[in-house]
């Protein structure tokens, strides 16, 4: 046993295991987390690329389709740009991890793309006047600027990162409109234009020009000091690019023999246009569309370049991250895994000690609990308690030890299991037993009663009267009904059987005369089929306890309608429709499910009595019965699938005399009184 004791290292080799496989999960996640990282800096980096290429495309577009040139090679270059882009974020868009926030954002940039077709239709057309042209790619750019905001992974300022790219991206978009509405303004026929339009104009290239401000302070708000470095160095060295081009021009101009008045500094530009000036005046000064367009051009351009570098940082700083993680989780599984080897192998060692007695201790429990127990529970359950045999075989362990100790303890709690067993289904048979005297006792009281009744009958000549007699023997013959209910339950057979094939039709209608309302019970279309002799009875009770239902739980004024079909496997469908309250889909399925497969006896089966002898009864013959939702939505349908062992196809038509003689077998011997309420039925 000392060595037994050893076994106690398992409890450091679990312990070792769940912190390792924590450890290595936490890295797996991170990993996981950088690796979502990455795919959502691609996204980002797609999505800027395709909200610049778009807002380019617009602002290269106004020239020419101003003039009315639509179809322009710059303006078609510029789309398929843009479309190129398109095409490259739906590929990252594919690739994303499917959150919340990335799904809402990707769905707010399509719903911005339906609108693109349509715009590039109508631009600068009288359908699509310059500002709400210039304004309408709005509708793209922003939602896939706004992607931005979910970058942050792994950046030192995880919290402004984003809204620093979406800063500087909100500067970009503020330039783009700034350079096509100045450029419009420069080049547009003002006497076209409908009253008011210039001073709409001019009031949004000036907030325009006030945005690209507000957007800078918000990128000095969130960027670091590199940031600001980063940006400061590209405007000057747009504006020195620019000072160039300045002095290039002039210098052609000059060698050309033509006059060049060098343009100003792009914001004097920007405030000369938006103070309403003619574009004369504004060429006076050096402003024209070129000068214009090629100055905020290289502000644009710088302004993108600070974009695409903090993408491409974020994109570069997720895949360190995720390359990172991923080696960290390599390294922790191998280290995990060969602790837990380590671990493993002693635990093994130690266990080769155990003996032979507990493996064949665990085997033999195992045996009992699985196999040998619930096969004799079953064996007590469905069979007379005293012919199966209870005896319970040992585990085949001799030592005296713990082990063996244990051994006879669990033999002990099997002995104790298979008596109370045997105890429970010797009592369910003695009641099964008083089931049955019981009810054979009421059967004997209820057939004086018919026979009383039945006399009563012969001698009334009044026939209120006699109509109230009819109803008394009805409802004796429920009675009696009962009783053969208990019979069932108890797993009687009936006392006696009908000793003839019989017409379905008439068992159909013997069936029908055992129902109180007998009268609402309509036939139609019964095919002419015979019914074995020794299943007669049986069904004939099992069709009165699904007419019953049918009948009590439907409308008085409706008819309960039975119809029978034979299938083309040679069985017959018996179907029962009623216009009743119906049942909910739960309970129906549960009522199936007991019809199929009919449980033991116990007192929920009191509630469904009747169902519950119908599943017996069934099975008995192996009928299947099943109820069903009616087709028109209101009320039930019970179908009886009759199988071929029980029936077999008529020569003749039905016989009547057949159905009254199966009327007198029911009751056990007294006719005339259900014969005759057969009559009154079968006359209405």
């Amino acid at each position: 046993m000392a060595r037994k004791l050893q076994a106690i290292l398992l409890i450091p080799v679990i312990v070792a295991l769940v912190l390792g496989g924590i450890r290595v999960k936490r890295s797996v996640d991170t990993w996981q987390d950088a690796d979502d990282a990455v795919r959502v800096a691609e996204l980002v980096q797609a999505a800027n690329k395709y909200a610049s290429d778009a807002i380019d495309e617009r602002d290269v577009s106004v020239i020419p389709l101003v003039k009315g040139d639509r179809t322009s090679s710059v303006v078609a270059k510029a789309r398929a740009i843009t479309d190129a882009d398109a095409k490259a974020f739906d590929e990252a868009v594919q690739r994303m991890p499917k959150t919340a926030g990335l799904q809402r954002r990707v769905q707010l940039v399509r719903t911005g793309e339906k609108q693109l077709a349509s715009v590039r239709a109508n631009a600068f057309t009288s359908r699509l006047t310059g500002v709400q042209t210039e304004e309408s790619y709005h509708a793209v750019q922003h939602p896939l600027m706004e992607i931005s905001n979910e970058l942050g992974f792994g950046s030192s300022n995880q919290a402004s990162f984003g809204r620093t790219l979406y800063a500087g991206s909100l500067t970009q978009a503020a330039e783009s409109l700034i350079r096509a509405i100045g450029t419009h303004l420069l080049i547009e026929d003002r006497g076209k234009l409908a009253q008011g339009e210039l001073q709409v104009q001019l009031g949004s290239f000036s907030s325009y020009v006030y945005l690209e401000q507000v957007a800078l302070q918000e990128y000095a708000g969130a960027g670091t000091d590199e940031d600001m470095t980063r940006l400061r160095n590209a405007l000057s060295d747009a504006e020195k690019r620019g000072k160039d081009q300045a002095e290039k021009a002039q210098t052609q101009a000059e060698a050309a023999g033509t006059t060049f008045v060098a343009p100003p500094s792009l914001d004097k530009m920007a405030a000369e246009i938006a103070s309403g000036k003619s574009a004369a005046q504004l060429a006076a000064q050096g402003i024209t569309p070129e000068t214009f367009f090629a100055a905020s051009t290289l502000s644009f351009d710088a302004y993108r370049s600070v974009e695409v570098y903090l993408t491409d940082s974020a994109l570069a700083d997720a895949h360190s991250i995720a390359d990172d993680a991923r080696n960290d989780a390599v390294i922790n599984a191998a280290l995990v895994l060969a602790a837990v080897l380590a671990a493993f192998l002693l635990a093994a060692w130690v266990a080769r000690t155990m003996s032979t007695s507990m493996r064949r201790l665990s085997a033999s429990a195992l045996e009992i609990a699985e196999q040998r127990l619930p096969a004799l529970l079953t064996q007590l359950t469905r069979a007379i308690p005293g012919r199966v045999d209870a005896q319970v075989a040992r585990i085949p362990i001799t030592t005296t030890d713990e082990i063996g100790e244990v051994a006879r303890a669990f033999d002990h709690v099997h002995r104790e299991a298979v008596r109370l067993a045997a105890e429970q289904a010797l009592l369910r048979a003695n009641i099964n037993t008083i089931f049955s005297n019981l009810a054979r006792r009421n059967q004997s009281l209820i057939e004086r009663q018919l026979a009383l009744i039945t006399g009563l009958e012969g001698k009334e000549a009044d026939p209120e009267q006699l109509e109230n007699l009819f109803k008394l023997d009805h409802l004796a013959t429920r009675v009696r009904r009962n009783g053969e209910n208990l019979l069932v339950l108890g797993g009687e057979t009936p006392a006696q059987q009908w000793d003839q094939p019989l017409p379905l039709v008439d068992v159909i209608r013997a069936a029908a005369s055992e129902v109180e309302q007998y009268e609402r019970v309509e036939l139609s279309g019964v095919p002419e089929t015979q019914i074995h002799g020794r299943a007669v009875t049986d069904l004939v009770h099992l069709l009165a306890e699904l007419l019953e239902n049918a009948t009590t739980f439907s409308s008085p004024h409706s008819n309960v309608l039975v119809t029978a079909a034979r299938l083309p496997d040679g069985r017959i469908m018996v179907e029962i429709h009623d216009r009743g309250i119906g049942l909910p889909p739960g309970e129906l399925a549960d009522i199936n499910h007991h019809l199929a497969d009919p449980p033991t006896v116990d007192v929920a089966i009191s509630q469904r009595m009747g169902l519950y002898v119908v599943g017996r009864l069934a099975d008995r013959h192996g009928i299947r019965v099943q109820l069903r939702p009616h087709e028109e939505g209101q009320g039930t349908t019970a179908l009886a699938m009759l199988p071929d062992t029980i029936t077999y196809r008529g020569t003749g038509a039905d016989s009547d005399i057949d159905t009254m003689a199966l009327a007198a077998f029911t009751n056990n011997g007294f006719p005339e009184g259900t014969a005759r309420g057969y009559e009154a039925w079968n006359d209405r």
